[in-house]
């Protein structure tokens, strides 16, 4: 029997049998006069040199119903942009590129500090915000869609998925998450089965009911990095620049849409994409970097809801975390055994240790400054600061991309 179960503050969307392809992308170019979607690519030039991002500008290629793509490039040399633009143009796809890391853009960020708006650290949430801003820029959509471009089994039914409940003018959604399952001879998503969701758990049974934490629990996969929303939305949402991306915007969507405008859509069978090293002795890199990332984001949100987040609070979370986890881990080892799947018990001990001593680091971080990082500004705000930002981003771009 298919999965229909509906649980949560969220509506789910599921993967009820295998609906045909050309009738669903038939029904989102009839919604694209009402609902006009921009697609945005975070990436890397590593990406180009790939398997992952090939296959995904491939299959874009047949894609009629969107009305813009931007590829949005970080941490990216002259010589690699060029080698990018040369291969979009190759593949005869109309893509800008909005180079991050190039001195146009570079100038325009500080613009920004000069004005008192702070960027935070370079990473793929700066990014993110940078692309939001062009496509406001454009004025030419009504939805944004965003997905990462290290999808080994992409498809255009991925896509297509993710574009329909915003596109959909009927189905008046603001904000809509994607999820999947990540199993092929074995479980992956450690950071989500392992570390948040028993975190999110070992707080409620501390807090006691609040209906953020309800919230991030409605979601199967809190930590995807796919996901679309309406550019209003996009226009007011605050964005950490670091690992902290997905979280923080879950934050942001949650104090500004109601939960009847939020969902979550089954995008793909089975996700494949590249596995982060865990790197449980270096706090810089790799999951634990993400851990204390995410846990610090998490922190900052809920003492804004009004929990507070003391020395004792974090003792015994990290106990009643630790606990959580191990249970978790049991019953992820059952689910295994019965589907005949490779299961490293070990190995998933390791993990929920590191992602211990992640929340640990974290709490100290929080506790000497709990502010933190200030998030990147919303677009309502720059524009307020410097009315000719936008235009002048614009004008970056298209110079560019000559």
């Amino acid at each position: 029997m298919g999965d229909f179960f509906q649980s949560g503050a969220i509506s789910t969307l599921h993967r009820l049998g295998h609906r045909d392809l050309e009738s669903l992308e038939l029904e989102l170019k009839r919604h694209q006069r009402l609902r006009p979607v921009a697609l945005i690519l975070p990436a890397v030039y590593a990406e180009f040199e790939g398997k992952a991002l090939p296959r995904i500008l491939r299959q874009l290629k047949d894609v009629g119903y969107l009305n813009e793509i931007v590829l949005v490039m970080n941490r990216t040399d002259a010589m690699e942009f060029r080698s990018a633009k040369k291969t979009l143009t190759d593949l005869g796809l109309n893509i800008d590129i909005v180079w991050s890391s190039g001195s146009r853009i570079g100038d325009l960020y500080k613009l920004l500090e000069e004005n008192n708006l702070p960027l935070g650290e370079d990473g793929k949430g700066r990014s993110v915000w940078i692309a939001f801003g062009y496509v406001i820029a454009n004025e030419k959509s009504d939805v944004i869609v965003l997905h990462d471009c290290d999808i080994v089994n992409y498809n255009r039914d991925f896509l297509a998925r993710l574009c329909y409940p915003m596109a959909n003018p009927n189905l008046g959604y603001e904000f809509c998450k994607g999820f999947y399952s990540r199993v092929t001879d074995r479980m992956y998503g450690r950071v989500t089965r392992l570390y948040f969701t028993p975190l999110i758990r070992a707080l409620q049974k501390i807090v006691g009911y609040h209906t953020f934490l309800v919230y991030l629990d409605s979601f199967r996969y809190p930590l995807a990095g796919e996901f679309s929303l309406d550019l209003d939305l996009a226009r007011v949402t605050r964005i950490p620049s670091d690992w902290g991306l997905e979280m923080g915007i879950l934050a942001e969507v949650y104090r500004n849409c109601v939960p009847k405008r939020i969902c979550q859509v089954d995008l793909i069978e089975s996700y494949e994409h590249k596995h982060q090293d865990l790197s449980p002795a270096d706090p810089t890199s790799g999951l634990l970097k993400m851990c204390i990332d995410i846990t610090k984001s998490l922190f900052r949100t809920i003492s804004q809801e009004g929990v507070i987040i003391s020395d004792g609070l974090l003792r015994t979370l990290a106990g009643t975390y630790l606990r959580t986890a191990q249970d978790t881990i049991k019953k992820y080892e059952d689910d295994a055994a019965i589907n005949k799947l490779f299961f490293d018990r070990h190995a998933e001990g390791t993990a929920v240790e590191t992602f211990l001593q992640g929340i640990r680091i974290a709490g100290d971080d929080f506790l000497k400054d709990p502010l933190g990082s200030p998030e990147i500004p919303n677009w309502n705000r720059v524009t307020s600061a410097i009315p000719d930002f936008l235009e002048k981003l614009k004008e970056a771009v298209a110079e560019d991309n000559k």
